[in-house]
């Protein structure tokens, strides 16, 4: 944790100096990979840090992935264990662009955009595309989006003992409010 511990402040710290960026230190990334007739299986990480430069539109995002909270406690032990490895891969990165994007255009409404990018997981990277909703809010901006990433993308079996309790194809939901 340690040397993730100065990269990290050096990022809040240029953010803070550098015009033209808005940023999250408690987004929330929600994933659900239940299967119907079992036991729910989604998590919540209210601690994602997102910065878009509203320049270019540029986006990059990190998640902890020991930050995720199940509403079992042994579904979380599990998943930092068995599924993610959260020792060996402590975070989730995502990077990209934002396209089409000009800050001066989003409104209260919001529009829809297409983020490209590059998501790293479980120590495997894949472009991914998704699309986002983006509104103007009283202190900045928000972005809203729902997407789904299969586990094998990122090599992370799923034991077949519990295979048919647990979706390979995992529902997520992004809601930042960047300031």
């Amino acid at each position: 944790m340690k040397k993730y511990f100065i990269p990290i402040m050096l990022l809040f710290v240029s953010v803070g100096f550098a015009q033209g960026k808005i940023l999250t230190k408690n987004g929330k990334i929600t994933f659900e990979a239940s299967v119907p007739s079992f036991e729910e299986v989604k998590a919540k990480n209210e601690g994602v840090t997102c910065v878009i430069d509203t320049k270019n539109g540029e986006i990059a995002c990190l998640a902890m992935v020991k930050s995720f909270r199940f509403k079992v406690a042994l579904m979380e032990e599990h998943f930092n264990e068995n599924y993610i490895e959260s020792d060996k891969y402590p975070k989730s990165t995502f990077k990209g662009k934002i396209e089409g994007f000009d800050a001066s255009k989003v409104t209260k409404e919001g529009k829809t955009y297409t983020i490209k990018g590059k998501l790293e997981l479980h120590g495997k990277s894949k472009e991914i595309n998704i699309t986002a909703t983006i509104k103007k809010t009283a202190d900045g901006m928000s972005l809203n989006s729902n997407f789904t990433v299969n586990t094998d993308d990122f090599n992370i079996d799923i034991p077949s003992v519990v295979s048919k309790k647990l979706s390979k194809k995992v529902n997520v939901t992004l809601d930042f409010n960047l300031k």
